[in-house]
């Protein structure tokens, strides 16, 4: 724990340029005023480009270690995820702005998002709340991790963002453009509990973020506050039922759809036969990892600074 008062600890702030759809200029005014108005001590490591925010939340942790201050990151759920992958082992604070799309790590705790002043001006006065973070083979996921069709409907997304602007709308039709496509054909070998089973499976989708879950109608959503993960396995389907489901999805009902299955572990392990490696979607950030998957809850919280005002 900090040893420097709550009210004068500085901020080493990590900031993405690239985050959501506003004016990264005027979110990096509206946080050195913030600052600066408050006669706060900070420094600001701004990445102009996603490949960088590892090596700067690293420099910015090793300044927030050497002057006994908290990190804060300003982006969408894949930015804090970087940024979190190098904060977590050390057991830092950290405040998040959200800047997103879909921000649901941020929606999920309540905080403030889009007007960055207001964000900051929070975290001025914020109290710590530990948050459980999910892991993937060792690595950090807050919102989800998944495998097969939905890391493919994400890269589509990607592409369709960069022509189309980073709006929700161009998400959502892009995601379902993608379901005219091809769809993979996976065995999954799933170990849970020490008991193995094999799954044919288009998608399988590891939750993290209730928010989320509820969002898309599934019931075991608020397993995740019990420390809990939740597995969606999505079977091979017609396309027309492919369509139907994201649908039932889109409205809150996923949960509802014939062979959709979900559940709740704290442990799972996951291998494809004669593969050695996957592609694999970690808060909407595609990876490859080697196999087997090997899903857990991380055994030492995120020490989240959160707003007084918001506080649950």
């Amino acid at each position: 724990m900090p040893t420097t008062p709550d009210r004068q600890r500085p901020f080493f702030v990590v900031l993405n340029r690239r985050s959501g759809s506003g004016d990264a200029g005027a979110t990096e005014a509206a946080i050195r005023s913030t600052l600066d108005a408050a006669g706060r001590s900070y420094r600001l490591f701004c990445a102009k480009h996603p490949r960088h925010l590892g090596e700067l939340a690293g420099q910015a942790v090793e300044a927030a270690r050497a002057q006994d201050g908290a990190v804060v990151v300003v982006g969408g759920d894949g930015t804090i995820n970087a940024v979190v992958q190098v904060v977590l082992p050390s057991g830092l604070p950290l405040g998040v702005l959200p800047q997103g799309t879909f921000n649901f790590f941020g929606r999920c705790h309540r905080l403030p998002e889009g007007d960055a002043g207001a964000g900051m001006r929070g975290l001025l006065d914020a109290t710590e709340m530990p948050v459980q973070v999910g892991t993937i083979n060792e690595r950090v996921f807050l919102v989800n991790a998944s495998l097969g069709l939905y890391p493919e409907l994400l890269e589509r997304r990607e592409l369709d963002k960069r022509r189309f602007g980073r709006h929700r709308l161009v998400a959502l039709l892009s995601g379902l453009r993608a379901l005219l496509g091809d769809y993979p054909d996976l065995r999954l070998s799933l170990c849970e509990d020490g008991q193995w089973q094999v799954r044919r499976s288009t998608t399988l989708v590891v939750g993290d973020n209730r928010l989320q879950l509820e969002s898309i109608g599934i019931p075991q959503a608020g397993e995740v506050d019990r420390g809990s993960l939740v597995g969606i396995v999505l079977p091979p389907l017609a396309r027309w039922h492919m369509i139907f489901t994201a649908v039932r999805g889109l409205f809150g009902h996923l949960g509802d759809v014939e062979k959709v299955d979900s559940f709740a572990f704290t442990e799972l392990e996951v291998a494809l036969p004669r593969r050695r490696q996957i592609k694999v979607a970690i808060d909407g950030e595609i990876v490859r990892l080697p196999l087997p998957l090997r899903f857990r809850v991380a055994p030492q919280p995120l020490r989240l600074l959160v707003p007084r005002d918001r506080r649950p």
